[in-house]
């Protein structure tokens, strides 16, 4: 549920490990102001280690938990 871009997002990224899997790319990135990340790429994605991305959310599926691990309602 992440658009990735190599241009502009909202939230730019470094990746550390690309798993290119065929079916699936993983990307292992470190995101500015939102930390470590793990997201999941349909097919073949060409990016790799050290390349900067772009992954803008979608706000819909997003889950959101507070300090005390409990689920903040939107």
């Amino acid at each position: 549920h992440m658009n990735i871009s190599k241009t502009s997002g909202e939230w730019k990224a470094t990746v550390g490990v690309a798993e290119h899997l065929g079916s699936d790319t993983f990307l292992h990135v470190q995101a500015d102001g939102v930390g470590p990340l793990t997201v999941r790429a349909d097919g073949e994605l060409a990016v790799h280690h050290g390349d900067t991305i772009y992954l803008t959310p979608d706000q819909t599926k997003l889950h959101r938990f507070g300090a005390d691990g409990k689920v903040m309602m939107q």
